[in-house]
């Protein structure tokens, strides 16, 4: 650009519009540091850095009574270990918009953390924060997650400042004492809600069905009476007859439906299954006591199996007598990857592999039962 031949008219006006254009930019980069310093990137809401800022800076009379409300995502880790962190992040995602929709503008929501969040509530009495704690959780329940059915649930606890001489502090704590009493009297049922919803969807992704569980658990539990199991043992052994395939809900349909052999990467992930139900299950108190044997239900007598090469009795006896029948029952049904034989040929079949892949204990014993 040749600025000789303009003349100062011209230049003024090409100087303000330069400085327009650098207002602009520097606008912008207001705008994205601000968004960096005090936005959570997934969600979208303010972080805890942002909030701790509001929260002092409102802190004072004239914003009295100061409500304060913690909540904490219900079973996220759950959700993690069975569909993935992705699946996670849509659901924090989804309690970012579901708080928004049901706070007034003027009210400042941060996530707090990884699965929790913070909402400050200026000029709000205990009475109003409460009907809002209301009104999330009734959002939530009325609101089903897009995959599987999980519906999203918060454990929420208010805190309400009404004497400036009190601690913020303080108030932050008892809002926090609240939710943990909250989440303490919701956990186990959210855990088995939660479960229960995996374990539908792994029916309808597999060939699987609710009579072939209870077929398996009843000749399970025949085998574990013959083998004079304790009644704990046994009840141990129905829950993981019922649940032994949960970490199934993380492999993708097609792999489980293959009518062919599998690829190498896909039995990789197939292979995980039993990981991840290991985890669904520390998840719960419910079927925490079967954590270990459905970790071990594809182990082998003879140290071949996964995930870890157990070997012989490092196997938890249950898993021992799950894994026979189970076999067994595979062997008589139709599958998509094979046909089914006759009982005959699978009894010599699980002679054949005793001592290899079965415990021959448990196998004779079995063959008696069946006979």
């Amino acid at each position: 650009m040749d600025y000789n031949k303009k003349s100062k008219k011209e230049l003024v006006q090409e100087l303000s519009k330069l400085q327009k254009q650098l207002e602009r930019f520097k606008k912008l980069a207001r705008n994205r540091y601000n968004r960096y310093c005090f936005y959570d990137k997934l969600t979208n809401l303010f972080n805890r850095a942002y909030f701790e800022e509001e929260l002092r800076r409102l802190d004072t009379i004239r914003q009295l009574p100061l409500s304060v409300i913690i909540g904490d995502v219900n079973g996220l880790k759950l959700v993690n270990d069975a569909f993935g962190h992705k699946e996670g992040d849509n659901l924090l995602i989804k309690c970012g918009k579901f708080l928004k929709e049901s706070c007034r503008k003027e009210d400042i929501i941060s996530r707090w953390g990884g699965d929790e969040f913070a909402i400050l509530l200026p000029k709000t009495a205990d009475q109003v924060a409460s009907d809002l704690i209301t009104r999330i959780q009734e959002c939530c329940r009325n609101n089903d997650n897009d995959r599987d059915n999980i519906t999203l649930s918060l454990s929420l606890g208010a805190s309400t400042k009404t004497d400036i001489k009190k601690d913020i502090n303080s108030i932050l704590k008892e809002a926090e004492e609240n939710m943990y009493k909250n989440k303490f009297l919701t956990t186990a049922n959210i855990s088995n809600n939660i479960i229960d919803s995996l374990q539908i969807a792994l029916w309808e992704k597999s060939h699987e069905s609710k009579d072939d569980l209870d077929r398996v658990k009843k000749l399970a539990l025949k085998l574990g009476r013959e083998l004079k199991l304790p009644e704990g043992e046994l009840d141990k052994l129905g829950i993981l007859s019922a649940i032994h395939d949960i970490g199934k809900v993380a492999v993708l349909e097609n792999i489980l439906e293959k009518k062919v052999n599998l690829s190498e990467k896909d039995w990789k992930i197939l292979k995980r299954h039993s990981e991840i139900g290991y985890s669904i299950a520390k998840s719960s108190n419910k079927l925490a006591p079967v954590a270990e044997a459905i970790m071990a239900h594809h182990e082998w007598w003879n140290g071949n199996g996964y995930p870890y090469n157990l070997k012989g009795e490092e196997i938890p006896i249950i898993s021992r007598i799950f894994a026979v029948v189970d076999a067994y029952d595979a062997m008589l049904n139709d599958r998509p990857f094979k046909k089914a034989i006759s009982k005959d040929k699978a009894i010599e079949e699980l002679k054949k592999l005793s001592e290899i892949q079965f415990d021959p204990c448990v196998v004779n014993f079995f063959i008696k039962v069946i006979s």
